[in-house]
């Protein structure tokens, strides 16, 4: 699924009307018929619908048209100068009053009362005050209007995106809608990644209206969200006569004292995900631990130079940072595998940490690079506010990549992966995965899949993806669910999500 701004939709629509000759009454009017189709119209008879000045008050007005045609019960409102109505939005306004309809201007407090009324009575209350195109905090009437919609609906359907956000940011400037479901059009709107959306978004439905795939993807700019079928293709399939040479290589470089957790984690991920050899490199004085606990991988001691060296070297892939902790001799670890591994790198926590001011290592690796930052890490390595990055994750994470030549999967809702050129936002996981040790886990799964031939940027993407799926699945049953769950369940869902592939 593509993802867009306001502004590369704005383009997409002129491009469609202005270049390929669509009217954009047309493009309107299938934007109509794809939000009846969300409309239960089986269920429910009684309908208001809200309408803007813009385009969006088109859509709004074609939408209630339709369900007057169809025998529904509407009242239509309209809010702003009739003076501004877009041309499109007029013709369907129009239209609506020849057909019996007088939509209800809303310009006072009075008129605000008669909406509270009419919300009371209905069934479904329909949103298409404002689309993409609003910028800052609306007007006290939009804001009193909103609110009562809010209050006295039963639920409420967004047409395109709630009333109130800014579509790029998901800021809401001033009040929001609160829809149950938004149904949106063409690419799913970048703002709808920001942490908080879901609370105005409710369910989102992208629908296609009819725009040439060639106008998309000329204004695209190589944003997407990760779907479930495309993952399934990805995932790395057993040949009948293969053995464990075919699978790969993986050096776990992790654990310290009192950290041996994250080392067996991120060991025991890469060993479930289907890793041919596993080997974890630790310091002396917890490798009898870890020995006793890791049956299918194998340890050894990274303080014995050459013999850590000589692993660096016939690794396929080496993941470096759980449980190092921050110290100089985590940096010099790190430096040694940059400068000399033979496969990409992936590096994560205490690896990261001790990037603060040491950046340019990145650039002297001469392999693919791997970063899995939470906000904190990328905050360290940044200099940025976690905020700010909350605030803008994407950006972030693309100029980070961009500027380093490496692949950066910031942890989070939404987790951003991107090599600065393209950009991926994996959906999947919830809050019942928010403990200690889940990170090591997708270190390791990233691992696992890299060494059975995934290119690094779709490696990251599936064990993202089935990090979190095996996170929601799991929670279906579990109020809290923990690195072990997962890591015992990786076969079991890799397996499930290729079967589903071939249906």
């Amino acid at each position: 699924m593509k993802i867009g701004t306001a502004e590369i939709m704005r383009n997409i629509d002129k491009a469609a009307i202005e270049e390929i000759g669509i009217p954009g009454i047309v493009l309107m009017e299938n934007a109509a018929l794809k939000v009846l189709q969300h409309l239960a119209l089986d269920k429910y008879n009684s309908y208001v619908v809200i309408c803007g000045v813009g385009n969006n008050g088109g859509d709004g007005f074609a939408i209630a048209r339709h369900l007057k045609l169809r025998g529904k019960s509407i009242q239509v409102f309209v809010i702003g100068n009739s003076i501004h109505m877009t041309e499109d939005c007029k013709i369907n306004y129009n239209i609506l009053k020849k057909i019996d309809v007088k939509p209800l201007k809303i310009n006072n407090m009075d008129d605000v009362t008669s909406l509270r009324e009419s919300l009371e009575k209905a069934d479904v209350v329909i949103d298409a005050i404002f689309g993409t195109g609003l910028k800052r905090e609306i007007t006290e009437l939009y804001s009193s209007v909103i609110s009562v919609i809010n209050e006295n609906s039963k639920q409420v359907v967004a047409v395109d995106v709630p009333s109130g956000m800014d579509s790029n940011t998901g800021k809401v400037l001033g009040q929001g809608i609160r829809a149950k479901k938004t149904i949106s059009f063409q690419l799913y709107k970048r703002g709808f990644l920001a942490y908080g959306t879901d609370k105005f978004t409710g369910d989102i439905v992208v629908e296609d209206i009819g725009i040439p795939e060639k106008v998309i993807k000329h204004f695209h700019n190589n944003e997407f969200i990760l779907e479930r079928d495309n993952i399934a293709k990805d995932l790395p399939l057993r040949e009948k006569y293969g053995y464990k040479g075919d699978y790969g290589r993986v050096l776990v470089v992790a654990g310290s004292e009192g950290f041996t957790g994250a080392a067996y984690i991120t060991t025991e991920a890469a060993v479930r995900s289907g890793a041919g050899l596993v080997t974890l490199g630790c310091v002396k004085k917890i490798r009898d631990i870890l020995s006793s606990k890791l049956v299918e991988a194998m340890t050894m001691d990274i303080e014995e130079e050459s013999k850590f060296q000589d692993f660096i070297l016939k690794s396929n892939v080496i993941c470096v940072g759980p449980g190092l902790g921050n110290s100089p001799n985590t940096l010099k670890t790190v430096k040694k595998i940059l400068l000399n591994a033979n496969g990409p790198v992936v590096i994560d926590a205490d690896g990261i940490n001790v990037l603060e001011g040491n950046l340019e290592l990145l650039k002297e690796s001469k392999v693919k690079v791997i970063l899995t930052p939470h906000l904190g890490e990328m905050a360290k390595i940044t200099s940025l506010s976690i905020e700010y990055i909350r605030e803008n994750r994407v950006e972030v994470a693309k100029d980070f990549a961009a500027k380093y030549g490496v692949i950066v999967l910031l942890k989070g809702y939404n987790t951003v992966i991107t090599d600065g050129d393209i950009t991926y936002i994996n959906p999947t996981g919830n809050s019942a995965m928010a403990s200690g040790g889940m990170g090591d886990c997708l270190t390791g799964i990233i691992a696992g899949f890299i060494s059975q031939g995934q290119e690094p940027l779709r490696a990251l993407c599936s064990a993202a993806f089935l990090h979190g799926y095996l996170g929601e699945e799991l929670s279906k049953d579990m109020y809290a669910v923990n690195a072990s769950h997962i890591i015992e369940r990786i076969p079991y869902g890799i397996k499930k999500l290729q079967e589903k592939s071939k249906i």
